[in-house]
């Protein structure tokens, strides 16, 4: 799992909308939806379900793709 890959895809859903926004959707925090942009963490399990159902995507093709 290359976490610069999986930020840049996140960064790249995330479109118009702010951090802030998304975190809520999401139920976690805009800072650590910020670390998962600056590829600094790598979401859990969990957390990963959550951003593929919000952008309507797989889990794999967002956090498992080449």
């Amino acid at each position: 799992m290359d976490a610069q890959k999986i930020a840049d895809r996140l960064i790249k859903l995330r479109g118009n909308r702010t951090q802030a926004e998304v975190a809520e959707a999401l139920g976690i925090s805009q800072s650590a939806y910020s670390m998962y942009e600056n590829g600094e963490r790598i979401p859990r399990d969990e957390i990963k379900k959550r951003i593929a159902q919000f952008y309507k995507r797989s889990v794999n093709t967002i956090f498992f793709a080449d």
